[in-house]
């Protein structure tokens, strides 16, 4: 089979993935031809305002009474650890990878009716050169990888793409179908939580003669679906057809975020992402990016709706980037059982329960635990956590968010001790303790008299696999929320053995929580810290008492000595150089007083869907 030639191919390429993705033998797999699956968000600021304004146009009936008038709601997908466990992201065909051709059940051929389409010569192939950072070394990068992806056009010199295709990249190329030449592409914007990329070809002749997508409405259930790209197996445009089977809010595998997506049967395979799908009047209905994978299932294909494009479309139209999709910062809990109702005193049917709010959402200004959120901008919120879609359908609370923008205010329902109540809330962007991508590029770190300090992070989980961080992070990682904005996990990756640091050579992966006993926010300020210190050793404190003392002096002095011995550049990351910004100590410290550093837990049962939910 085609998925056991894709499994195949997938298991010799990645040696170590995410813990996240591990948990269990059903997968999300990003369907671009690639080895990795982390991601930088860089976004160029080059200005597309009319350009823009004509993609909006392109998107024929996305907001029509048919597909409910929810679409003015919002949700950032939760970033619900455990179910996205279950998921992984096979990215982009590594080029020089061997697949096995068998057999398959899942038809994906050139149809004779589609042959002659015009609208296949708006969608090209991408080869994408990648170099990712070293999240172990972080002073360097790992070795580069090419890969292929498929993109299709938009108008006005720009193309679409998935952002998995083009992380991480330094070399970007696009050749149109029957071309033999490729034209240099430039990442104008990525969307990591909803896995979209925007591109720009300056060259008119790659633009002659084409004419660009036109984006229809979210398609119904059964409705005919058609998805062309440059997936494995060959070297010409592909095309796989099928129809829809389920629409709902989605576990996006690249962004670790929950969006609305579209599942279909056609066969979708590595090199497919970044394509389209179209309906049966050559609209496309969105961007081909992963396949679930599963001894159980098959034939499971998602696809991203326009309704996301648009959002991602219009955000950076406002913004002249990607800002990113809002999240209220709650945890909720289901109302199903009737005596948890009675006693929360809710008269009807309806309504979820906030169990925790994140100290760093604007909503920690409004809710309250033990609130019942009851509506959504007039939209009822069932007792399940869900809410209207279409005509007879019901889809997840977190939809009504994803169609807001970071910045909107949302008009909230809720029950406070037995009184019905409105309030507003301005949404913002969800701040994670342990980010699951890196902004920027490379990762930060700071090197002293040998010990190098690095913010925890879920690529470099990935990298170290779980058994070498320990229990301790791991459980942070997972469960703990930020408390302010800016908050790091700092650890100690490792030490660079030399007489300055005798005795401390074996620790690894240990978490710094105080210096001079003085908290430690996060690697910034870490560096601040010994950079204006006048004591006469640094002490540093880890987990469980455990103390690291050098001698300052000595440990400085030795710095220029070890950075020239192991062959490294420098003895911090060019974001350390900048002056440290202190305007919020005093606010900061009061909360690391009330709280011992990660002691704001989210419990297995929290992150799980048995009753509980992220919104």
């Amino acid at each position: 089979m085609a998925i056991g030639a894709a499994n195949c191919w997938f298991s010799a390429s990645i040696p170590c993935i995410d813990s996240r993705l591990s948990l269990s033998s059903s997968n999300l797999l990003c369907t671009s031809r690639r080895p990795y699956i982390y991601c930088v968000s860089e976004s160029s600021e080059s200005p597309v305002q009319e350009a823009s304004k004509k993609y909006k146009r392109r998107f024929v009936n996305e907001r029509s009474t048919e597909d409910n008038t929810f679409w003015k709601s919002d949700g950032r997908g939760s970033r619900n650890k455990t179910r996205l466990s279950a998921f992984k992201s096979i990215g982009v065909q590594k080029k020089g990878n061997k697949g096995i051709l068998v057999d398959s059940k899942e038809q994906q051929v050139e149809a004779d009716d589609l042959q002659d389409a015009a609208f296949l010569n708006a969608v090209v192939k991408v080869y994408c050169t990648h170099t990712a950072p070293d999240y172990s070394l972080p002073w360097q990068k790992q070795r580069q990888y090419t890969s292929t992806g498929s993109a299709f056009m938009i108008g006005d010199g720009m193309l679409l793409t998935n952002a998995h295709c083009v992380e991480h990249d330094t070399q970007v190329k696009v050749k149109r179908r029957g071309d033999d030449t490729k034209y240099g592409a430039k990442v104008l914007a990525r969307g990591v939580e909803c896995d979209i990329a925007l591109l720009s070809v300056e060259s008119k002749e790659f633009w002659e003669g084409c004419e660009p997508l036109y984006f229809g409405r979210l398609p119904n259930l059964q409705d005919s679906v058609t998805v062309v790209g440059y997936p494995l197996g060959g070297e010409t445009i592909s095309v796989s057809k099928g129809v829809v089977s389920r629409i709902e809010v989605t576990s996006y595998a690249h962004g670790s975020s929950e969006l609305l997506g579209i599942q279909i049967d056609a066969a979708i395979n590595p090199g497919n992402s970044g394509g389209p799908a179209f309906n049966d009047q050559g609209e496309c209905i969105g961007v081909a990016f992963q396949v679930y994978r599963s001894d159980e299932a098959e034939n499971i294909g998602y696809v991203i709706p326009s309704t996301v494009v648009s959002h991602f479309l219009e955000d950076y139209e406002r913004n002249g980037k990607y800002t990113g999709f809002p999240s209220l910062g709650v945890l909720l809990q289901k109302l199903e059982n009737p005596a948890l109702r009675a006693c929360l005193n809710v008269p009807s049917n309806e309504g979820v329960l906030v169990r925790k709010v994140e100290p760093t959402s604007n909503a920690s200004d409004v809710l309250k635990e033990g609130d019942v959120i009851v509506s959504f901008d007039d939209v009822s919120v069932g007792c399940e956590g869900t809410v209207p879609f279409r005509s007879t359908g019901r889809i997840a609370f977190r939809y009504l968010i994803s169609q807001k923008f970071t910045g909107d205010v949302a008009e909230l329902g809720i029950i406070r001790g037995g009184k019905s109540m409105k309030v507003q809330v301005v949404l913002n962007s969800r701040v994670h303790l342990v980010p699951y991508h890196i902004d920027g590029g490379q990762p930060s770190y700071l090197i002293v008299a040998g010990l190098v300090f690095t913010p925890l992070s879920e690529p470099l989980i990935g990298e170290e696999c779980e058994d070498s961080i320990g229990l301790k992070l791991l459980t942070k990682a997972r469960y703990s929320m930020a408390r302010f904005e800016g908050e790091q996990i700092v650890i100690l990756s490792q030490v660079l053995a030399n007489e300055v640091n005798i005795g401390y050579e074996d620790m690894s992966n240990e978490q710094v929580l105080k210096l001079n006993g003085i908290g430690i926010r996060n690697i910034h300020h870490l560096a601040h810290l010994v950079d204006t210190c006048k004591d006469k050793y640094l002490v540093f404190e880890f987990e469980d008492n455990f103390l690291v003392v050098l001698e300052r002096e000595q440990a400085l002095g030795s710095s220029t000595s070890i950075l020239k011995g192991y062959g490294i550049p420098s003895g911090r990351s060019e974001d350390l150089s900048e002056p440290y910004l202190d305007s919020i100590e005093q606010k900061i410290d009061a909360v690391i007083d009330q709280n011992e550093y990660g002691d704001i837990p989210v419990s297995n049962s929290d992150i799980g869907f048995d009753g509980l939910l992220w919104a």
